[in-house]
């Protein structure tokens, strides 16, 4: 046993050595070959830096593609500015010589306990190497070529020279790029005059600037900045009561506003695609040579541009035009301070045909045509609300989508079921927190909301035939050579039966026309349309307005609000349903949509509709004023075929005697004639005729015999099938009823 143990310690040790000896070689060689690497010293001073983006023609962009532009010098940075750096990232930066090996050794025993790379320990000789001249993957060999690399950048510049270069280069999100470009856009200053408060959060932004975002993490961004100061106290940079001071005062931002930030660009939306695919930072893609070929349609771009004129300037806002077909996004318009299309924002109404009328036509639950109850209602404790408290009673699906009536997608939600209408709507694109598991979502309730391109993304899906594919800014990228490094593909999903998006195309045209997105309605193209408006709780006022609207080829959506939400008076039917409207009608797009074979029309009994609010196949004898035509999937057609028409059931009627006149009360149906006979059948004994009145109808007839006989034909209006004649006898009477006419 012993001599077991003793070989099994010995074959460890063995293979132990084995490892170490490899993988010492492999450092080793790997080190070698990265100290032969030039250091690319102009990445490192490049003061002015921009993208080389293209439109779909190959016609470069120039606006909104700069990455970097104000350089500020090293005597014009604050000292609080500079300590606040070095004592969050570096505290050693003036004693190392590039490389913290202490940091090294414990990063990497954190990350082979965790089995990640999470763990940096990067100095910002390093982080301005990594910046400037490598990748961001997260590889060994990268680590050591950063290392490689950091000690040359030490020989060859000063430390003052390379913490200047550092605050010149590292990102602060929101499209800023160095210490000057941020303080001009958090706090319209330059660097010279920030304070130790706000030089203490830009500091913190950097480690994650989504994370720690000012703008949408306030908590967060908070409690980043008081850690910085809490390090800069414990370095002795200021003293306790300076560290009192500064974390007592709130976090107070004067965002700089100006178009040339231009964060809402294509150009800008197109860099931060590239970033996201190459995995480099966008002064990486601008040193590098990278060329970014995007979708973009000049003549698209012009149009969606220029219908924002003069509409709700004072607010912000954002246009997005996608080519349904490729999955491709060739016009964006956005303003705003913050980036639109990262904030997230509640969709109301627009949510209703992707999250509810879709799935339930694509599981044969609903027609177009069925009828539905609005009325106040509870269930599973939610009581949703209509607009302004108006309950409509039996309304089509048609209907009620086509005006954004809220209690029928509710009640259509509860029957495909949330957790199915989730995963029909997230093969979509539309991405939902674990909490949203309510029948709010019906109406666009989110924990917290999605964006602009997710919506316009998911509405393509109809357009498409069922077909999703998530929608790109960029067509391709190549290097500096011209070689390919990338070309998108769409990967695409079938969601819906070809038929069930013509369905829901269909029931959106109405939109266009007679629905809320009406004003669409003198467009001479086959359009479909959904608004939403969100409504700002015990208020008149909004917070956001919505129109998203498609051609077979183009979906344009639109968005008004404000990310600080602060409240609008508009309204998704108007302002942004106008934009729309001013874009289809500036482009020339005909398409039309593509109709299925499965997609029939079926000629279906209008009474029993109004009846019984059920949808039935009329029959061969149906009077054609009592038949419509409504729209079917010949996987969903109706199984009932109407029993009207052929046999008429005897009318439903009493009588009350009044000396001599005979009071009569008959239920009649609007589709049926009534005809009272007085003594026999005669055409000169017909003495009262009804047709086309529904409900209770009082005939008052006299009695001039003391006993008289009455008949009451009825047939189906139009003659169509069989009489139905019921006679009975009346016997004068001395008693008197009330002297109130209760009769006409």
């Amino acid at each position: 046993m012993k001599k077991i143990v003793k070989g099994v310690f010995l074959s460890f040790f063995l293979v132990l050595v084995v490892g170490c000896f490899a993988l010492g070689f492999y450092i080793v060689s790997a080190y070698a070959a990265a100290a032969k690497i030039p250091l690319d010293e102009e990445k490192l001073t490049s003061p002015s830096l921009s993208v080389a983006i293209f439109d779909s023609e190959n016609k470069e962009i120039k606006e909104g593609n700069m990455v970097s532009g104000r350089y500020v010098k090293f005597d014009s940075i604050p000292e609080a500015t500079k300590e606040a750096f070095i004592s969050i990232e570096d505290k050693n930066f003036y004693t190392h010589n590039g490389v913290n090996y202490k940091r090294i050794v414990g990063a990497m025993l954190k990350n082979l306990k965790s089995g990640s790379l999470k763990e940096g320990a990067s100095t910002i000789t390093q982080q301005l190497v990594k910046n400037t001249q490598l990748s961001s993957e997260k590889t060994f060999n990268r680590k050591i070529k950063e290392v490689a690399l950091s000690k040359k950048l030490e020989k060859r510049f000063s430390k003052d020279e390379i913490l200047e270069q550092y605050l010149n280069i590292i990102y602060f999100g929101n499209n800023c790029y160095g210490i000057e470009n941020a303080a001009n856009y958090y706090f319209s200053k330059p660097a010279h005059d920030l304070t130790l408060e706000e030089s203490a959060l830009l500091a913190g932004i950097i480690k994650s600037p989504s994370k720690y975002s000012p703008i949408t993490h306030y908590d967060n961004a908070l409690k980043r900045r008081n850690l910085v100061l809490k390090e800069m106290e414990k370095d002795e940079k200021i003293t306790p009561q300076e560290l009192l001071t500064a974390e007592a005062k709130p976090i107070e931002l004067d965002l700089n506003c100006e178009k040339e930030n231009r964060l809402n660009s294509y150009s800008q939306a197109a860099i931060d695609e590239a970033k996201s695919i190459l995995n480099i930072p966008a002064r990486q893609i601008a040193l590098q040579g990278f060329k970014i070929y995007t979708y973009q349609n000049s003549q698209k771009q012009e149009a969606l541009e220029n219908a924002f004129d003069g509409v709700a300037s004072d607010c912000d806002r954002a246009g997005i035009v996608l080519d349904n077909r490729r999955h491709a996004v060739e016009a964006f318009v956005g303003e705003s301070a913050y980036k639109i299309l990262e904030a997230k924002r509640q969709p109301g109404s627009l949510i209703k045909p992707i999250l509810v009328y879709a799935p339930a036509l694509n599981e044969d639950i609903i027609y177009p045509g069925t009828q539905l109850l609005d009325e106040k209602t509870t269930i599973n404790g939610y009581n949703p609300k209509n607009v302004g408290e108006v309950y409509r009673g039996y309304v089509s699906a048609r209907e009620a989508l086509s005006k954004s009536i809220n209690i029928p997608a509710v009640k259509v939600l509860s029957y495909v079921g949330i957790d199915k209408a989730k995963a029909y709507t997230e093969s979509m694109g539309i991405e939902f927190d674990e909490s949203d598991d309510s029948y709010a979502l019906a109406l666009g309730g989110m924990t917290y909301g999605t964006n602009l391109l997710s919506l316009a993304g998911a509405y393509s899906t109809f357009a498409n035939g069922g077909v999703f594919g998530e929608a790109k800014f960029v067509s391709f990228i190549t290097d500096k050579d011209n070689k390919l490094v990338y070309v998108h593909k769409a990967e695409e999903e079938n969601v819906l039966r070809e038929d069930a998006s013509y369905m829901i195309n269909d029931m959106l045209k109405t939109c266009a026309t007679s629905g809320t997105a009406k004003r669409l309605a003198g467009l001479e193209k086959e359009i479909a349309a959904k608004t939403g408006t969100v409504g700002k709780p015990q208020s008149k006022l909004n917070l956001d307005a919505w129109n998203i609207s498609y051609t077979r080829d183009c979906t344009c959506g639109v968005w008004f609000g404000n990310l600080d939400n602060t409240p609008i008076s508009y309204a998704g039917g108007n302002q942004p349903t106008e934009v729309a409207k001013r874009f289809f009608g500036a482009i020339d797009d005909n398409s039309l949509f593509d109709k299925p074979d499965s997609i029939v029309e079926r000629e279906i009994d209008l009474t029993e509709m109004e009846e019984n609010h059920r949808v039935v196949l009329a029959n061969t004898f149906t009077p054609e004023r009592f038949k419509g035509n409504e729209m079917f999937s010949l996987f969903n057609l109706p199984s009932d075929i109407s029993s009207k028409w052929t046999k008429l059931e005897r009318p439903e009627f009493k009588t009350v005697v009044d000396g001599s006149r005979v009071m009569m009360t008959i239920s009649c149906k609007s589709y049926v004639d009534y005809d009272i006979y007085q003594g026999g059948l005669n055409e000169s004994d017909k003495v009262y005729s009804i047709s086309g009145k529904e409900g209770k109808q009082n005939v008052s007839l006299m009695l001039p015999e003391e006993k008289e006989k009455f008949y009451i034909v009825s047939k189906y209006a139009g003659g169509t099938g069989d009489e139905n004649v019921y006679d009975f006898e009346v016997i004068r009477t001395t008693k008197k009823v009330s002297k109130e006419k209760w009769y006409i």
